[in-house]
């Protein structure tokens, strides 16, 4: 038996089978991948604009914050009222807040960020739930796709800045410049929900149903208790009153048909191998009766074989039309529901990449007032605070990148896993007996073939590695500029260390000074030798310590703030170069990714469904 099981597997009918249950099976964890890493890599869009808007904040004194009563009017800048009084000590809970982003564990520079990604929160909260005017606008703005999902946090008690007065738009400043992109990007972000709901991106996958191999299945239940379920799921009617509302397939998902599909993908797989080996039970019986008819075999044996011979023949005619039924059910959920939700898919990212596109490059429009930016507002030295937020850029930066490239490579997976399995689901399934028992094979041409086949080509060609890259080097520059502030901070922890230092000395000398000159206050008989006094050395030695500590620390402060000007510098400086080149090369990806979606997009439209 072990022989005949090692044959069967061999086989190449069952071996094709085989690879088409295993392409289909990559396909739909390639698409549940590319459902997480597609709404993951909007979330990242929408949390990089937050940190750009939370690192301008530091880099700005007395930042004009815009108000836009109306997004059909320009924005006017106008006197904030001052933040509210500290909230009450309730116990710890999540709040929302609009302007920042989410609070974030800061590791050590030389740390790796958290891959965890977490489903951003579909609930909105009111302004009055904001507990701050000045966040009304920044909230109204992002209510439209769902709130960010963060932490109202609370870095300090210094006081809040003095609210900042009216500008009256001359040059930008650098958080005016990098709220306009975080609008940007928050709207890119905004564009990719509808795919996301496409997709399915928040709804837990589990590796499909139907992925238990152990033992013999019957596959058909398994579907349709997974239809039940999926029914029960989406709370539709008639669940379990017997009706047969199956045939009505509206409320199919892209995730529920390619799990129907691996469903019938497994069946017809276990339907091939046992149809192969009924081939072979019945090759040998007839093998048998050819001996038997040769030896003079007595006719009643001969009458017995003829009679097994003929039932297997049956049993395997019979097979094989269940067979071709499975296949006939796997190309109609192929050309019936598969291809449609391709369509929908295509149409989506069109939509989205467009949108994409114009966002990107009203980016790039915005980054290069970066050129000819006023620094004057500029801090003099960099907060803890501020150098926390630039922490918190890199790491989002860093997850963003990450993001991109999941994107991509899961996409690519995606579309290769189920041409891989087209190719060998258009090769008919034939018996190899000589009698014909099975339909004959139509010749396929399915409109998925056609747009697979178009959407592999494209990806293979698409320009990601420049946008990938620019937004890396986005990262390492935002690395820099926090080592670069890390060197600032240690100059300014020396400084301070070397005051207390001074201050210690100088109380000590002064204490010791009091008492020294009270002990040599001379008599009146000795006052004409007072000038003449040897230990008068003392006090100067003890004098030239703290003088020379005091000149240390005016030297060290000099340093320090010489090394706030450069870091201001430096970061303006790396920011002008690389911001308006990312922008160019996530506006030129967005582009290709954009045209590459039109043109799937017109393939799609010119094909019919197959039956049509």
């Amino acid at each position: 038996m072990g022989c005949t099981q090692s044959k069967i597997e061999n086989e190449e009918i069952v071996t094709r089978c085989k690879e088409r249950k295993l392409f289909m099976k990559d396909a739909v964890t390639a698409r549940n991948a590319f459902a997480a890493a597609h709404s993951a890599y909007a979330m990242s869009l929408k949390n990089t604009g937050a940190a750009l808007s939370d690192y301008a904040h530091g880099e700005v004194q007395n930042p004009q914050l815009p108000t836009q009563t109306n997004s059909n009017n320009p924005p006017h800048y106008e006197t904030l009222p001052p933040p509210p009084p500290p909230l009450p000590n309730f116990p710890a809970a999540p709040l929302q807040r609009a302007a920042t982003m989410p609070e974030l564990k800061l590791p050590k520079p030389d740390s790796k960020p958290s891959d965890t990604i977490e489903e951003e929160n579909e609930d909105e909260i009111s302004d009055d739930e904001m507990g701050s005017s000045s966040l009304r606008h920044r909230s109204s703005r992002r209510s439209g796709g769902g709130s960010r999902s963060a932490k109202l946090e609370v870095e300090d008690d210094s006081p809040p800045p003095p609210p900042p007065r009216v500008k009256r738009a001359g040059g930008k400043n650098l958080l005016q410049i990098f709220i306009e992109l975080d609008d940007h990007f928050l709207k890119a972000s905004e564009s990719a929900h509808e795919v996301s709901k496409m997709l399915e991106a928040t709804r837990l996958h589990y590796h499909s149903n139907f992925a238990d191999n152990r033992g013999h299945i019957d596959h058909s239940a398994r579907v349709m208790r997974a239809i039940t379920w999926n029914r029960s799921f989406k709370g539709l009617p008639n669940a379990d009153d017997g009706k047969d509302d199956f045939d009505s397939e509206e409320h199919e998902t892209h995730a529920t048909v390619l799990d129907k599909m691996l469903a019938w993908e497994k069946k017809l797989y276990d339907e091939v191998k046992a149809g192969e080996i009924m081939r072979f039970e019945y090759q040998k019986k007839v093998a048998m009766l050819n001996k038997q008819k040769k030896r003079g075999t007595n006719a009643e044996a001969l009458e017995k074989t003829k009679a097994a011979v003929s039932h297997l023949n049956t049993r395997y005619i019979v097979d094989m039309q269940s067979m071709d039924s499975t296949v006939s059910e796997i190309n109609r959920l192929r050309d019936d529901q598969l291809y449609p939700k391709l369509v929908a898919l295509v149409d989506g990212m069109a939509t989205m990449w467009g949108t994409m596109l114009e966002h990107h490059k009203s980016q790039s429009k915005t980054a290069m007032a970066l050129k000819s930016l006023d620094i004057s507002q500029s801090p003099k030295e960099t907060s803890e605070h501020h150098h926390k937020r630039t922490i918190q850029l890199w790491i989002v930066v860093q997850e963003w990148h990450s993001q991109f490239d999941k994107l991509v490579t899961n996409q690519k997976n995606y579309i290769t896993a189920l041409k891989k399995w087209l190719r060998l689901n258009l090769i008919p399934i034939e018996s190899n007996l000589k009698e014909k028992v099975s339909s004959p094979p139509r010749p396929q041409n399915p409109p998925i073939q056609a747009l697979l086949q178009a959407w592999n080509d494209h990806l293979e060609k698409l320009p990601d590695e420049l946008a990938k890259t620019s937004i890396s080097n986005f990262a390492a520059i935002i690395e820099t500029i926090m080592q670069h502030q890390q060197d600032e901070m240690r100059l300014k922890a020396k400084c301070e260390e070397t005051a207390k230092e001074l201050e210690r000395k100088t109380r000590q000398f002064n204490d010791w000074h009091s008492k020294y000159m009270q002990k040599r206050i001379p008599d009146e008989n000795d006052r004409e030798h007072s000038g003449d006094d040897p230990h008068d050395e003392v006090v100067i030695e003890r004098k030239l310590v703290v003088e020379t500590l005091s000149n240390r620390l005016k030297d060290e402060e000099e340093t320090y703030q010489k090394e706030c000007v450069l870091v201001r510098d430096k970061s303006l400086a790396s920011l002008k170069n690389h911001l308006p080149e990312l922008f160019r090369a996530l506006s030129e990806f967005s582009y290709a990714c954009s045209d590459m979606y039109s043109r799937l997009r017109s393939i799609s439209r010119s094909q019919k469904p197959a039956g049509n």
